[in-house]
Formats: C-alpha cells, sequence, structure tokens
C-alpha cells in the first residue's frame, strides 16, 4: 500500500496504477496485470454455494497459533504436503515490516481437512495487518458457527466470509489505532475453497500449469470502484503518478483507514470453487510480488517444486518467487503462502 506524503501516517510501497481512464488524466505507468483468464467462467455461478452445516463443529479459534508477533522480520514456516510460508522485509529499512499473515490446518472429527490462510499487507504502520491476523479467521468461523446453531438453510459461506471481513474492520476501528491493511484469504473445508480479498493482495492459482487469478485488485480507477467512490461522495486523483482515493490511498477496499472509511470499505470478493485434481496449487501475496512478478511467472516458478516430483517442497519456491521480485526492482515487504491443492480434494 501507498499513502500521500503529504498524510501523517507513513507511507509504504509504490504502487503501479491499473490501465489509464478517459476519465482522468494520470501519468502513464506500467499496468497491473489483469485477472483475466479462459477459465474465470468456471469460478461465477448464479448462485453462492449453501453452508452445509456439518463441515463446521465447534472447534477452537483457527488464528490463535498461527500468527507471527514482533519483532516480524524475515519468517518462513513449512508443513510438508500441505503450504509453505515466506515473508521478506522489504528493502526501505527505515521502515518497520508491515505485512502479516496465518496459516491453520485441521481436521473435524470425521477426518476431513480445513483450513484457513490469509495475507495481510498494512499500510500506514503493522496494527491493522496484525489484528486482522489475529481476528479474521475468527470471525469468519465464528459467524459460519452462529449459522449452524441457528438452522438458518440459506446461509453461504461466502455471507460468513463477508460478516467476518465487517466485524474484523468494526473491531479494529474501535481500537483507534489508525492504518489499514489490505486481505487476501482462503478458507478451505470438505473439497471446497473460497477465496476472498479487500485491497490488492492477490490470488494465483495453477490449473495444470495455467495461471488463473481468483480475485481482482481493487484500484481506485477501476470502474465499478471509481463510480462507488464518487456516489458517496469521494473522488479519485493522481498523485505522484498513482491514482489514490481522496488524493490519498491507492486501494479502494480495505480494513481499517477510519478517516477514508466511507470510501474504503471493508466488504471482500469472493469466489468459490471445488478442489479438483487439475488444480495444484493456490499462490496468496502481497502486491509486493505482484508489482513486479506476472500471474504465470510465479506459477512457472512453483510448479517444478512441487509437481511431478517424489517429495514435493514449495518453501525454497515461495523464496525464488520472493527473490525474483526484489532482484525485479521490488522494495516493498513481500509475503507469499504456496498451499498444495492435493491434500484437500474431497
Amino acid at each position: 500500500m501507498q499513502l500521500s506524503k503529504d498524510q501523517e501516517t507513513p507511507p509504504s510501497s509504490p504502487r503501479s496504477p491499473p490501465p489509464k481512464l478517459s476519465t482522468v488524466a494520470c501519468p502513464s505507468r506500467k499496468p497491473r496485470e489483469r485477472t483475466s483468464s479462459p477459465f474465470s467462467e468456471v469460478l461465477r455461478r448464479k448462485r453462492p454455494p449453501m453452508l452445509n452445516r456439518e463441515l463446521f463443529p465447534q472447534a477452537p479459534p483457527w488464528s490463535r497459533e498461527a500468527v507471527k508477533t514482533p519483532p516480524y522480520e524475515d519468517v518462513e514456516a513449512e508443513k510438508d504436503g500441505v503450504y509453505s510460508v515466506y515473508c521478506k522485509r522489504g528493502r526501505r529499512r527505515s521502515m518497520a515490516m508491515e505485512d502479516r499473515h496465518s496459516a491453520v490446518v485441521d481436521h473435524d472429527g470425521g477426518g476431513r481437512k480445513k483450513a484457513f490462510f490469509g495475507v495481510y499487507d498494512g499500510h500506514g504502520g503493522s496494527n491493522a495487518a496484525e489484528f486482522a491476523a489475529e481476528n479474521l479467521g475468527n470471525n469468519i468461523e465464528a459467524a459460519v458457527a452462529a449459522a449452524a446453531r441457528s438452522g438458518d438453510e440459506g446461509y453461504s459461506i461466502e455471507r460468513a466470509i463477508r460478516e467476518g471481513y465487517l466485524k474484523t474492520d468494526e473491531e479494529f476501528l474501535k481500537e483507534g489505532s489508525g492504518g489499514g491493511a489490505c486481505c487476501v484469504t482462503a478458507l478451505i473445508s470438505n473439497g471446497e475453497l473460497a477465496v476472498s480479498n479487500a485491497g490488492d493482495c492477490r490470488a494465483v492459482i495453477s490449473r495444470a500449469g495455467v495461471a488463473e487469478a481468483l480475485t481482482t485488485d481493487h484500484s481506485p480507477n477501476q470502474e465499478n470502484e471509481l463510480k462507488r467512490i464518487r456516489a458517496s461522495g469521494g473522488y479519485v486523483d493522481c498523485h505522484h503518478g498513482v491514482w489514490r482515493v481522496q488524493c490519498t490511498l491507492a486501494v479502494s477496499r480495505a480494513i481499517g483507514d477510519e478517516y477514508l472509511k466511507k470510501w474504503v470499505i471493508a466488504e471482500p470478493e469472493t469466489r468459490t470453487l471445488k478442489i479438483k485434481p487439475e488444480l495444484e496449487f493456490l499462490i496468496l501475496a502481497s502486491d509486493g510480488l505482484w508489482d513486479n512478478v506476472t500471474n504465470q511467472e510465479a506459477v512457472d516458478v512453483v510448479r517444478p517444486y512441487c509437481i511431478g516430483v517424489e517429495n514435493p517442497k514449495t518453501l525454497p519456491a515461495c523464496k525464488k518467487l520472493a527473490e525474483l521480485s526484489s532482484r525485479k526492482g521490488s522494495l516493498d515487504d513481500i509475503s507469499v503462502i504456496i498451499i498444495q491443492l492435493k491434500q484437500f480434494v474431497a
């Protein structure tokens, strides 16, 4: 994330804006990769999937043991055959690491795996990212459990995730800590994958070696975001070569950002799909990776480490992605989670 230098909160990473709109003049910059894919129609359902209440029994909070707390420099973690995490502090050494993550894999009483993963990219400090890492997964699970107790048959996973994001945002704003965080999360249960995001952290899946973005970066000059912001009385302007809300923030959705809350919303967008054998692995990462590495580049780097090898190891792949982005000029914090999906095929 990046805040204007004219604001009191400290700046974060420089942002490459999406393609230019005719309605606003902004200096030409390298466009971020869009989220088009020949497989995108697979993810579009006429109705959201219904919640199977049997899949979510009472369980301890997911995120309690998964959150890294300060000092938070370079972090690495690996659960063989399931996931790997690598977080690399940006090269702006005068700034503290603002990224956080969560990763929890659990088994219910029937032996079925469920999991929750998240990458949280803070701006204006790490407070919002750390708060989200500690609370977002638990709030989503609480929403699911409440629906199960109520017997609401029309309740969907998307609705539970939305409520979890909004509750986390509401609780953080009450803290009065300042700053904000973009989020991307993956909820897995009984062979179903639900990927959500608010902001420009991104999720990319490998479908038989073909990269497919499951999220859309929430940038202020996206047509739908621009209309929403203007309808709420806000504006989008170009400042220091980057599209910004109220000439300040370079993303249009995030947890926190109280002073921009009227326009920078925490409501996530969610896509769901059944995990099938051709879905090989999922990459969740902060924009520190995606500003410099394309979706297909990322898949091509990761695939040799986990496909067609006797003992898949994705931690070296996480590190190689971070190194590739740094070599291409990234100064930002970089956080990467790689999830091997074959472990979750129902």
